[in-house]
């Protein structure tokens, strides 16, 4: 298993991975995604997947978040193992102590921002209000706008709010500026590291840029589906302090 650092002392696991593997079989051609991956996700912290593409990280995250399953290894959410689950647990899992943010926003453009938050606290059981969401992610005069009235930035902030609306304990953010350009990518940035802060979140961000890693507690590289790295940050930046 990999040195997961000095977190381990001081935190709590959330979730764990061990010896996690994936093979897509592609015609005639066995594609390993990942290769007996090892890893914990610690309560409150603020973790950094780098890595290229194809190296393994959107695979990871997805089977973490219950979206995906791996075709050998164990996965456990506190003391619930996760690995031998079936879709209606897994959905369980998912609608309750997950959020998810990726890329694309995954807005319904039909509905206001409001609405597109409603959406997801409809169907929790302690949510927050949609009103409240919004403020948190700096968007509360922007409630009855239309995604098509807001801006990348607005509409990944939107995501944010559904995401954490249903108070998840684990935030999994999928290359979430990778469609932004660099400042408004560090808005976005700023807004998921005070979720983090304010509401003690546990919060796992994919991406192929190096310097994000200076933003969060512990960064982990991956490569070949493999992990290559695992670094501790003794002091964090802020995201107004990276540069890419």
């Amino acid at each position: 298993m990999q040195d997961e650092g000095d977190a381990a002392t001081t935190r709590e696991v959330v979730l764990a991975a061990r010896g996690v593997t994936k093979i897509y079989r592609m015609g005639e051609v066995d594609v390993h995604a990942l290769r007996g991956v090892d890893i914990d996700l610690y309560e409150g912290e603020l973790l950094v997947l780098l890595g290229a593409s194809g190296s393994g990280k959107s695979t990871l995250l997805n089977i973490l978040g219950g979206l995906d399953t791996p075709t050998s290894g164990h996965v456990r959410y506190g003391d619930w193992e996760l690995t031998h689950a079936d879709e209606a647990e897994l959905t369980n899992y998912r609608r309750k102590h997950v959020g998810f943010v990726f890329q694309f926003y995954n807005l319904i453009a039909s509905l206001t921002a409001q609405e597109n938050v409603a959406l997801v606290t409809e169907i929790s059981e302690d949510p927050m209000d949609p009103t409240d969401a919004l403020g948190l992610v700096d968007l509360g005069g922007r409630l009855n706008h239309f995604p098509s009235q807001l801006s990348g930035g607005e509409q990944q902030r939107v995501a944010i709010a559904r995401a954490i609306a249903k108070r998840p304990d684990v935030l999994l953010c999928d290359e979430p500026t990778g469609a932004l350009d660099f400042r408004t990518g560090v808005a976005v940035l700023s807004v998921l590291d005070q979720i983090n802060r304010e509401l003690g979140t546990t919060t796992a961000v994919i991406t192929h840029n190096a310097p994000v890693g200076r933003m969060a507690d512990r960064i982990i590289t991956l490569s070949d589906g493999s992990i290559q790295n695992v670094e501790t940050n003794a002091t964090k930046a802020k995201p107004s302090e990276l540069r890419w």
